[in-house]
């Protein structure tokens, strides 16, 4: 199997060989059919590389980051630091839970799980139940949901880039924001007092905590028992995929009311296509620019769209060798460490936006996340064993969750492209 350096080094001399071929046809004013289909066929290979290249730096990115968060939890030799001992007591004290139940678990291991024991009380706030047995559950070490949450950034896409903030507890969190852009300096002349008095006039949202439950997960109690097997990381992964998949979709087009607003609801348009089921080069750079250059000078800006809108738009091409026959405005990296590009921005693929280039259909976002959208998490997850309720199947089931919110803050600093 190639290596990530050799894939790279392949689909740049196949990216070079593309280049001569419209060099050739622009000196030419043309390009002969055999050129041409020359052309495509390099085009496709490069296509295909680039998804081997995508697949490959996702496996790797995620094996990086788990490994370490794995570094991070191994005990420390010698005295260590008491904190740092603690913790990896309170992580081995929970994988024994997981593992065997709180039957198992000696006088002091209980009473160090149950100092992280929860009762979730509001359910406006939690919505999981009042009732003080069946609502609790165990804080879950910080090694554990590291993965959890890392799942779920690499199987989401919504988070890429928003300014993620976390909290201790899930009260309401009032949010300011404020735009001044109306209002600019004035020359003053001398001796004249100033006047044209412009307030900062300052707006508030609010964010939640919203609950996320991954619904119970089962577990047969023969592979809880087999020490061979890897419990933590294969529960982490498994609630992970799950309340990444429903949060993802709710921080991309939640609609705020009783789940969290996505930077699709809250975002406004910034082009509209002239055709519904196309979308042209001239198009994304009017998206592009009506995004202000304020934002766009940061650096942070970055286009989101589905995987199937992102194959249609790396088809589309300039038109600087005529008609179809322009460069590509897909941009494929040819150095190790430097993404892929759209027209010199990065690309984020988020499979819950609008997959089809339709009428009406949000086809792609672009802007500075960072400045537009804000998710609100209260640190820590929870999880709960149930044992009895599967019992007689020889089962044991997990179900964890995760509270948060999350808003656009400043929907000048996100455009959307919207079909017609």
């Amino acid at each position: 199997m190639p290596t990530l350096i050799e894939l790279r080094e392949k689909r740049a001399g196949i990216w070079a060989q593309a280049q001569e071929f419209r060099d050739r046809a622009e000196r030419a004013d043309d390009m002969s059919a055999e050129d041409e289909a020359a052309w495509k066929r390099a085009l496709d290979e490069i296509d295909a590389l680039a998804t081997q290249i995508d697949t490959r730096e996702r496996d790797a990115e995620l094996d990086k980051r788990f490994a370490a968060i794995d570094a991070d939890t191994i005990v420390r030799n010698g005295d260590g630091d008491p904190d740092t001992r603690s913790k990896e007591q309170y992580r081995s004290t929970f994988l024994k839970f997981l593992r065997h139940g709180a039957a198992e678990l000696d006088v002091e291991e209980r009473t160090l799980l149950r100092s992280n024991f929860s009762t979730p009380s509001d359910p406006q706030l939690r919505a999981l139940s009042t009732t003080v047995g069946a609502a609790g559950g165990y804080t879950v070490p910080e090694g554990f949901w590291a993965k959890v949450t890392e799942t779920m950034k690499f199987f989401g896409g919504a988070l890429e880039g928003a300014e993620i903030i976390g909290t201790d507890s899930g009260n309401p969190l009032p949010w300011p924001t404020n735009d001044d852009t109306a209002n600019e300096g004035y020359y003053l002349g001398e001796n004249v007092p100033a006047t044209n008095e412009a307030d900062l006039v300052f707006g508030q949202k609010e964010l939640g905590a919203f609950t996320c439950v991954s619904g119970p997960g089962l577990v047969a109690l023969a592979l809880l028992q087999d020490t061979g097997i890897d419990i933590e990381s294969f529960i982490a992964r498994k609630m992970g995929e799950r309340i990444g998949r429903r949060s993802n979709r709710a921080f991309t087009v939640g609609t705020g009311s009783s789940q969290p607003q996505g930077y699709i609801t809250g975002a406004t348009t910034g082009k509209t296509t002239a055709g519904a089921t196309a979308i042209t080069y001239n198009e994304i750079t009017d998206l592009i620019h009506s995004v202000d250059a304020a934002y766009r000078a940061t650096g942070r800006c970055r286009f989101k769209l589905h995987d199937l809108v992102l194959a249609y738009v790396r088809k589309i091409r300039d038109d600087s060798g005529g008609a179809g026959l322009g460069r590509p405005i897909w941009e494929p990296s040819v150095q190790v460490g430097v993404p892929d590009s759209l027209l010199g921005y990065g690309v984020t693929v988020n499979n819950d936006m609008d997959s089809t280039v339709a009428t009406t259909k949000k086809t792609i976002a672009f802007g500075d996340y960072t400045q537009a959208f804000v998710v609100r998490k209260v640190n820590g997850g929870q999880m709960m064993r149930l044992a009895e309720r599967y019992a007689e199947a020889l089962q044991v089931g997990f179900i964890a969750f995760e509270r948060h919110d999350s808003l656009v803050q400043d929907s000048s600093a996100v455009k959307l492209l919207v079909q017609t």
